[in-house]
């Protein structure tokens, strides 16, 4: 099974919604870091190996590849070499690719490095549809993103076959039987099988800390004297990391749609609970129905097509894995809570064919019937940070709690702490990230009180962790995964000012959803 709730940003352009501000901001700022030589990459107090900081980019026009088309004549695509493993830098490389757009205006501040989050999203793909958001930055800014180690087109891992995913949609992940438990359980270890035997070594060397060790080689290589970076949903737990390894060379730093580093395994999925019953809350009241009763009801159906999973139009059935799924996308954003409404009434129906439209989407499957590898890979990298590994057992016994916090999505997360990362063939590295950067520039940190998938709670602890006049909070009364870019002018302006500017907000600024 995947991690139902994934942590990956909604890039496309997002509902407009009419937003203001409250609380003040101030002067001051973040480093002025422009373009230079850059201070050296180093490991281990080490210095790199000169094949990997002397590096000179072979940028040329993008190329279409077999799942997208080529980007306009202003992208262009390189690849960068970094270890394989990061304590043997004068060892095996692998590739990452790369993508850029050269700032447009005169007064070019450096490279602006993007994560939207997975972890498992490419870069490489995601950053020409998201470039008219950040528009204004783009005057400044060179606009750039890389595929992660194990994603897209660096090294990416494919752990199942197409058909091989689609069967595993009919593996039960609230499983009520003995046997359901241990068909629950086998596949989640042929799926580590699948990673092992695709990946290699690769395996290993996915980790959180791995990429942010590679940012700070590209950083680098780029030539650029700190490195400037927004990072979104699982692309802020990256920047903490990465703030952490090099206080020294953060730039400025934005944050959005944070995850709780305080939180481990199990608790990230109980927050997740919390921060999907919350929209789901939101979502009925925006409706006239009852939250509680609305809940039941949704909670209801999923246990009716437990036991008989929809027909739909595809001729597939809708089963209550695919359901779930179907759920949770539109709950990432605000202008889809319509589509919601109109899946959950046709399979009140016995149609399952609108959900299972909605899973597919989150499960990047197409018509063909081909998947997207994010969710493979965000599994690949998640099982090796996380060193928190609940047995059946222990899982059993966390259901109450889960089920208490949301009817809905509690059954789910709750097993997934056992299923996710069963009998991964690597152990996971910690229980919780190590974000703390002492003497780092201000890194603005931005909580969304809606968001679903990340918090808003983890935006203060995240601001916290960093430490006293590292972590700048700014908080959206809004809906939906993210806020940057979501229809605030309040967010928007202070982000732009930050990251252009170098003017630090006020810690604690709130941005209104009215007014």
């Amino acid at each position: 099974m995947r991690r139902y709730v994934r942590w990956a940003a909604v890039t496309a352009a997002a509902a407009l919604l009419a937003a203001g501000c409250s609380g003040g901001s101030s002067g001051g700022g973040a480093a002025d870091e422009r373009s230079g030589s850059g201070r050296p990459s180093t490991t281990g107090g080490k210095a790199l190996p000169a094949a990997l900081t002397s590096q000179q980019l072979d940028w040329e026009r993008c190329k279409a590849t077999a799942d997208s088309s080529a980007p306009g004549r202003d992208w262009q695509c390189a690849t960068v070499k970094v270890p394989l493993d990061w304590s043997r830098p004068g060892g095996e490389t692998v590739d990452l690719a790369l993508i850029r757009s050269k700032a447009r205006g005169g007064d070019r501040i450096g490279s602006l490095l993007f994560n939207f989050g997975g972890p498992g999203a490419s870069g490489v793909a995601g950053l020409p549809g998201y470039a008219a958001t950040v528009s204004l930055l783009r005057e400044r800014y060179d606009l750039v993103s890389w595929d992660p180690r194990g994603v897209g087109a660096s090294e990416g891992v494919r752990c199942r076959s197409d058909k091989e995913t689609q069967a595993a949609e009919a593996v039960d992940a609230t499983p009520d039987t003995p046997a359901e438990e241990r068909a629950f359980l086998r596949d989640a270890t042929d799926f580590a099988r699948g990673c092992e035997k695709d990946a290699g070594d690769l395996l290993a060397h996915v980790s959180t800390t791995d990429t942010a060790r590679d940012m700070d080689l590209i950083r680098q290589v780029l030539g650029d004297t700190g490195l400037h970076y927004f990072g979104i949903s699982y692309g802020t737990e990256l920047g903490g990391v990465y703030a952490h390894l090099f206080p020294e060379n953060v730039g400025r730093l934005v944050l959005d749609a944070v995850v709780d580093p305080s939180a481990d395994a199990v608790a990230h999925r109980e927050n997740q609970a919390r921060g999907f019953q919350r929209a789901l809350d939101n979502y009925l009241k925006s409706t006239g129905q009852d939250p509680a009763r609305g809940t039941r009801r949704i909670a209801d159906l999923l246990d009716r097509i437990d036991a008989r999973p929809l027909d739909t139009y595809s001729g597939r059935k809708l089963t209550q894995v695919l359901a779930f799924t179907g759920i949770v996308w539109p709950l990432y954003r605000q202008d889809s809570w319509p589509s919601l409404t109109s899946a959950l009434d046709t399979a009140e129906q016995g149609d399952g064919s609108e959900l299972l439209a909605l899973a597919d989407g989150y499960n990047e499957r197409d018509s063909s019937g081909r998947y997207g590898l994010l969710p493979q890979a965000q599994r690949v990298i998640s099982c090796l940070d996380d060193k928190q590994r609940p047995t059946l057992t222990q899982a059993k016994k966390l259901l109450p709690e889960f089920e208490r916090i949301s009817p809905v999505f509690g059954p789910f997360l709750g097993w997934d702490a056992a299923g996710w990362c069963h009998d991964w063939p690597v152990p996971g590295q910690y229980e919780t990230p190590e974000v703390s950067a002492p003497g780092a520039a201000p890194v603005l940190v931005i909580g969304n009180t809606g968001d679903p998938a990340t918090p808003y709670e983890g935006a203060r602890r995240m601001a916290d962790e960093l430490g006293r006049g590292v972590g700048v909070e700014l908080t959206w009364k809004g809906e939906g995964h993210g806020a940057y870019g979501n229809g605030s002018d309040c967010v928007d302006s202070t982000v732009n000012a930050y990251l252009l500017k170098g003017a630090v907000p006020k810690d604690g600024k709130v941005c209104a959803l009215h007014g």
